[in-house]
């Protein structure tokens, strides 16, 4: 899929969800969406997240992190740059940027938001609202050694490719919990993460599952 394909798909499902004509469907958007005996908490805490799409020449990629081991939560786990809102952040955009440039360095010069996915909540209490742009390369990574170990990219193609979609589960608290996964080689992409990918799979590909 191209950047323009990506830019007129996504800004024409946005402008539909603000003109009313589409409502985001609720099965893909949570943490809760294969657990349907499970509530999400209640107060939820803004948040935002960057889907960082690559533009190279040979195609797009998607960037992505690896939390370091000794994180509080979600520790050693695969996710995009991003975190809570913060009060001198003016909306969800610059939260999504904010974060960008402290965990990896990536400053909003080098990217060209193009819109939003739809918000994704999680069972840490956060709704997170992904925002999607264009990363222009060249730029450097600036990892912050305290929160981010690794920074790998994956083809775009690969997450857009339906036979790379899995429903995985675990026993938690004693419970088993189901959850989308997409594992990329040796990078296990899940939970959250793969939520967000798989919404993003869905508004690419027009498709309404």
């Amino acid at each position: 899929m191209t950047r323009d394909d990506v830019r007129r798909r996504l800004q024409a499902r946005n402008d539909a969800i603000a003109a009313g004509r589409v409502v985001p469907p609720p099965y893909v958007g949570s943490d809760f969406a294969l657990n349907n005996a499970d509530r999400p908490p209640e107060n939820l805490r803004p948040a935002a997240v960057l889907v960082p799409l690559v533009d190279h020449a040979t195609g797009l990629t998607v960037l992505l992190t690896q939390r370091t081991a000794d994180m509080p939560s979600h520790a050693g786990q695969i996710a995009f740059p991003g975190g809570r809102r913060q009060i001198e952040d003016p909306d969800l955009i610059a939260t999504a940027l904010r974060e960008t440039e402290e965990e990896i360095g990536v400053g909003r010069d080098h990217v060209d938001v193009i819109g939003s996915l739809d918000n994704y909540v999680t069972g840490t209490g956060f709704l997170i609202t992904p925002v999607v742009g264009f990363v222009a390369p060249p730029f450097e990574l600036k990892p912050d050694p305290r929160e981010v170990a690794d920074i790998f990219e994956v083809p775009l193609d690969f997450f857009l490719d339906p036979a790379n979609h899995h429903v995985h589960s675990r026993t938690w608290q004693g419970r088993e919990r189901r959850y989308y996964a997409m594992p990329y080689g040796e990078r296990y992409v899940w939970g959250a993460t793969a939520g967000m990918l798989k919404n993003l799979w869905r508004i690419l590909s027009d498709t309404p599952e």
